[in-house]
């Protein structure tokens, strides 16, 4: 199990591949440090709020983790979910690469054991 709060070089240009033109969701699953993991989250939350505004991103899903209603154990790994569409990847990356942003990213870091996170594309289930 990787506990990596950071992106490799190689996820990076997983990323940068991705459709330039169409969104890109981001996919967050959070397990927070048992000694004041969600009280930094939360602060995170509040210091990103004006860079996710800045690049265009939307916040879709934020919710804990309860329960599995399909899946092995009573619960999942991970304590919460956090799902942002940002309008492209270029976006996502010029965020997470603004100095401003990078001072904020301690937060996350701080409020962290594992933080996966899981870059998607939309695609249809229409043929």
């Amino acid at each position: 199990m990787s506990t990596a709060l950071n992106t490799t070089p190689e996820q990076f240009a997983t990323l940068a591949a991705m459709p330039a033109d169409r969104p890109v969701v981001m996919v967050n699953l959070l397990k927070f440090e048992r000694e004041g993991g969600i009280d930094r989250y939360l602060q995170y939350g509040r210091e990103v709020a004006p860079h996710l505004d800045r690049v265009g991103a939307v916040i879709r899903v934020a919710s804990h983790a309860p329960a599995f209603v399909i899946g092995d154990g009573a619960r999942p790994w991970w304590d919460a979910l956090l799902i942002v569409e940002y309008p492209t990847p270029a976006a996502f990356v010029e965020m997470v690469t603004d100095p401003g942003y990078v001072q904020v990213h301690q937060h996350r870091a701080a409020a962290l054991e594992r933080g996966d996170l899981i870059a998607t594309s939309a695609w249809s289930f229409a043929s």
